[in-house]
């Protein structure tokens, strides 16, 4: 079962820039459409109280959306996140 959750839309630039980030990683993730079911974009407020996407969590830690992603590889911070959630 894959340790990082994106909650994403079909059609959305975003989502897609932040699943090529994490599969040119070799990250596998669970991908949640909220464009396809309310309980999941209910769900996603809930959790993260934002109604943007994507919202993206490595194990339990919530990234934000692709701008955070995208911030913590250009740190350096990315791949010591996503060895430990490989774990």
């Amino acid at each position: 079962m894959p340790k990082i959750t994106i909650y994403s839309k079909t059609l959305c630039p975003y989502c897609s820039m932040a699943k090529r980030l994490l599969a040119s990683k070799g990250a596998q993730f669970k991908e949640i459409f909220v464009d396809r079911n309310p309980e999941h974009r209910q769900e996603m407020i809930n959790k993260t109280k934002r109604m943007t996407v994507p919202q993206i969590f490595i194990k339990d830690f919530h990234v934000g959306g692709f701008d955070d992603l995208h911030a913590l590889e250009r740190a350096g911070k990315l791949d010591p996140l996503l060895a430990e959630a490989s774990i």
